[in-house]
């Protein structure tokens, strides 16, 4: 069965959309059939990032009855399925957030895992991801007003009727001023799933429009993409070894074992 979430945060910039596209891509890197949706529809960059700005057909003349979900679907990385929103005005006045639940109908036998990438704020078209998901990831910066902003989304989550899954903490620096997992999970109400470091390389895959887990597999924000995707899918992952620990053994040998002065 389709497993549907909606990725989500009370304020604009906090990394949904690179959080979308690099989860999706990890589980398709994982062999699950996954498509990633723009429910931005006024402020639309998943399909900016992914490189896919001018598509003909998108989520809006969708959503305006124009067209199928299935014209609106591009092929991303290990056949990741894209539905980008589109750019123009027009279209997201055309626009009708209403059928969406009619385009999950459409999805159901199309893929394993769907993430609706929800835009930022507490208005209509930010709300319906919010009912029709199995389950919202919030995306949380180490920072109060990202987390307050959070916090709303949680609470109206739960008076619709919906469930929040956890949260991702996205952009983690770990210095004095971060606000630490334990507390960011107790004001929150919801567990970290997992927490993505502040990462240069983001950036840089970002201008690439290549999705990080692809760029820069080897980057420490790919390693807990993939974490978090294997825990969505069920898959054990197999810890890798300790970089400290092994450098350490390796200069013992050589000291151990070097020959002459």
């Amino acid at each position: 069965m389709i497993r549907a979430y909606t990725i989500a945060s009370g304020k604009g910039g906090t990394g949904k959309t690179t959080v979308t596209a690099n989860l999706g891509t990890a589980l398709a890197q994982l062999g699950r059939k996954t498509c990633i949706v723009d429910m931005d529809l006024g402020m639309a960059n998943l399909g900016l990032v992914l490189g896919l700005d001018k598509t003909p057909v998108t989520l809006h003349e969708v959503l305006a009855g124009n067209a199928r979900i299935q014209d609106a679907m591009y092929e991303g990385p290990y056949g990741l399925k894209i539905v980008p929103s589109g750019l123009s005005l027009q279209g997201f006045q055309s626009a009708d957030p209403e059928r969406l639940k009619d385009v999950m109908c459409d999805l159901t036998d199309r893929c394993d895992f769907l993430f609706l990438d929800a835009p930022a704020g507490i208005g209509t078209d930010a709300v319906i991801p919010l009912t029709v998901a199995d389950e919202v990831l919030l995306v949380v910066n180490p920072e109060i007003s990202s987390l307050m902003d959070a916090l709303k989304i949680r609470i109206l989550t739960e008076m619709i009727g919906g469930a929040v899954g956890g949260a991702v903490l996205n952009r983690a620096t770990l210095d004095s001023s971060d606000l630490s997992r334990k507390k960011i999970e107790k004001a929150l109400g919801v567990r970290i799933i997992d927490t993505i470091p502040e990462d240069a390389n983001v950036r840089r895959a970002a201008a690439a429009r290549t999705p990080i887990v692809v760029k820069y597999p080897g980057s420490e924000s790919s390693k807990v993409f993939r974490r978090v995707a294997a825990e969505l899918a069920g898959i054990p992952i197999e810890e890798e070894p300790d970089k400290v620990q092994e450098g350490f053994i390796e200069r013992l040998a050589r000291t151990l074992f070097r020959r002459g002065p």
